[in-house]
C-alpha cells in the first residue's frame, strides 16, 4: 500500500535537500509552487511541510516562507550510570560524530533554587504529599554554545533542615547527591529513569530556539536510598532535534562510529554507522 500524497512530496523534498538541490538556510518553493509541481491540493503540501517540520529538516517563517535548517551534529547522552551516580543524570554529552571519544563536560547556570509546591507528577514519584514541599534547583546547560538541555532536581524539605547547600543557589561541587551522603548519610543506591515526550512549552522554545509545535524528551530520574525510600526526582529536558541517548547494560565495548573498510577498499571513503 503507498504511503499517502503528503508523506510521499515530503519523503521527496527530504531527498532534494539530502541531495543539496536545497543548501541548509535556502528556501523551498513556495505552497503554489509545490501545488504545480506536485500536482497536489494546498492542504496536502501543507501536511507535507508539516511533516518536514516535525522533522526538523525545515523551519516556517510567517510571512517569509519556509527554509532549509542547517544541519545538526546531534549530542549523544549515556543516561546508564552506576547505581551510586552523584549527579542527576546524564552530564557527559558528546557530539555524533565523535562518539566513542572523550565526553564534553556541559556548562550549567547557577542553579534557581526555590522552595515551592511541585506538580503532581513529581510529588507521586517522591511519594510526598501532594501539599508537600520541595527543594527545586533549576539549571540551564549547555555544550559548547549550544543550548543542550533544561534540568531541574527536586528533594523533600525535610532534607534541608541538615543540608543547607540545598538552598543556596550555588553549584555543589560534589554533586547534591554525595552532599546528601556526606552530611545526612542518605545513601543513593539506585534510580530509575522514566523516559517521556511531549509538545515544548513556551519557555523551552525560547530557550532552545525551537518551534511551537517542537517536541522533547522528559526523563524523569527517581534516586532511592536503601530503603528503597525515594530521596529525589531530576527531571532533564532535551529537544528532540539535537538529542541522541545511549543505555549501556552489562560489560559493552565503547560504541564506534566509523567502521572501517575491508583491506581491498582502502583508500575509499569510509561509511557512517549507526552506534
Amino acid at each position: 500500500m503507498a504511503p499517502p500524497m503528503y508523506q510521499q512530496i515530503a519523503d521527496d523534498l527530504r531527498s532534494k535537500i539530502k541531495s543539496g538541490e536545497f543548501p541548509p538556510g535556502t528556501q523551498i518553493p513556495t505552497e503554489g509552487d509545490l501545488q504545480d509541481i506536485y500536482s497536489a491540493s494546498r492542504n496536502t503540501i501543507r501536511d507535507a511541510i508539516k511533516r518536514l517540520v516535525s522533522l526538523g529538516i525545515v523551519r516556517t517563517r510567517p510571512g517569509q516562507g519556509t527554509f532549509v535548517v542547517s544541519a545538526v551534529d546531534p549530542f549523544v547522552t549515556t543516561l546508564s550510570a552506576p547505581a551510586g551516580s552523584t549527579f542527576g543524570g546524564g552530564e557527559g554529552a558528546t557530539y555524533l560524530s565523535q562518539v566513542g571519544e572523550q565526553h564534553r563536560e556541559p556548562r550549567v547556570t547557577v542553579p534557581k533554587v526555590e522552595v515551592q509546591v511541585p506538580q503532581e507528577e513529581v510529588a507521586l514519584r517522591l511519594r510526598i504529599g501532594l501539599n508537600a514541599q520541595v527543594v527545586s534547583r533549576h539549571q540551564e546547560r549547555y555544550v559548547d554554545d549550544t543550548a543542550w538541555s533544561l534540568q531541574t532536581s527536586f528533594y523533600p524539605m525535610e532534607f534541608a533542615l541538615k543540608a543547607p547547600k540545598l538552598l543556596m543557589p550555588v553549584d555543589i561541587e560534589e554533586g547534591a547527591v554525595r552532599y546528601l551522603e556526606t552530611t545526612e548519610g542518605i545513601k543513593q543506591v539506585g534510580y530509575r529513569d522514566w523516559i517521556t515526550a511531549r509538545t515544548a512549552d513556551e519557555n523551552e522554545q525560547g530557550f532552545f530556539g525551537i518551534e511551537h509545535d517542537a517536541t522533547v524528551f522528559e526523563i524523569f530520574r527517581t534516586g532511592f536510598d536503601d530503603t528503597g525510600r525515594p530521596m529525589r526526582v531530576t527531571v532533564t529536558v532535551f529537544p528532540t532535534d539535537r538529542n541522541q541517548f545511549i543505555v549501556n547494560v552489562g560489560n559493552v565495548p565503547e560504541p564506534q562510529y566509523e567502521i572501517p573498510m575491508p583491506e581491498n577498499q582502502a583508500g575509499e571513503q569510509e561509511a557512517p554507522a549507526q552506534p
